[in-house]
């Protein structure tokens, strides 16, 4: 299984709707490790750890929820750091 590293910046209705514990949740549910937090612009930072499918899994289960709205996003790969876990930091 190969294992990459990608971080996003996510724009539109992702604050105050319970984006940062939906991404915990579901990062825990499909084995992604790394860590969320809010921006002081209203966009929401994460960077997500495992395989590719995993962290598609992820993502879509954020997507999924009842009032998250993501109008944007940028993306990058990273280098992978060997996290252990999700967290939430900000």
């Amino acid at each position: 299984m190969s294992v990459i590293r990608k971080r996003y910046i996510f724009y539109g209705s992702v604050q105050g709707v319970g984006f940062r514990y939906r991404a915990y949740y579901a990062a825990r549910e499909y084995g992604v490790c790394g860590w969320v937090k809010n921006l002081y612009d209203g966009s929401v930072e994460l960077e997500a750890e495992g395989s590719p499918e995993s962290i598609e899994a992820m993502l879509l289960a954020i997507e999924k929820g009842r009032f998250v709205r993501i109008l944007d996003f940028k993306c990058e790969e990273i280098p992978a750091k060997g996290d252990t876990c999700f967290e939430i930091v900000g």
